[in-house]
């Protein structure tokens, strides 16, 4: 089973969480994930249509996804959208801002918006709101993963609980690809 988690991250905060998403994907038996930064270039088109699921991932800034990922869904639409070759795949999402809301749900709601356009089957959090910063999900969301990171080195933030939700939705999402795949005889 192949995992790619598409993201942007500016500062290395959303890189962080999506290493985090990648690390809870190997927690699956034969997942495996593949990391794909879109300031890299040069994306793996072939490589997406092989994958059984996609996450998508971005620092939200103004209230929405980065440029760098808005142009990665534009540019989408020839060799994707067009020939459907992500319809019916896993899909899910997280987010990174520095305020503790910071207008996240509307990032997630982008994403879901953007599989859903591709006819992708959305994944979202199963975890309830933690009740403190230690505990997952701690800023209570539902849709996907979201984190809050301090203008400060991704040594320090985001926190490990952030980091543990996005490491479960990745999880969340390899287990999710594992219960649809056909049995084999």
């Amino acid at each position: 089973m192949l995992v790619c988690i598409v993201y942007d991250s500016g500062h290395g905060h959303t890189q962080k969480q999506a290493e985090a998403v990648a690390e809870g994907v190997r927690r699956a038996a034969g997942a495996e994930a593949q990391l794909i930064a879109v300031a890299d270039g040069n994306i793996p088109w072939d490589r997406l249509a092989e994958s059984d699921a996609i996450v998508f991932g971005s620092p939200t800034y103004n209230g929405t996804v980065s440029a760098r990922l808005k142009k990665f869904m534009e540019d989408s639409t020839h060799p994707t959208w067009v020939r459907q070759t992500w319809r019916n795949k896993i899909a899910a999402g997280f987010t990174n801002s520095g305020a503790q809301h910071g207008d996240k749900l509307n990032s997630l709601i982008t994403l879901a918006l953007f599989a859903a356009q591709h006819g992708m089957v959305w994944v979202g959090l199963d975890l309830f709101p933690g009740n403190s910063p230690e505990e997952p999900n701690r800023i209570g969301g539902w849709l996907g993963a979201m984190a809050q990171s301090d203008d400060v080195s991704t040594e320090i933030s985001p926190i490990a609980s952030d980091l543990e939700t996005a490491a479960y939705l990745g999880l969340r999402v390899a287990e999710t690809v594992a219960r649809l795949q056909p049995v084999a005889a």
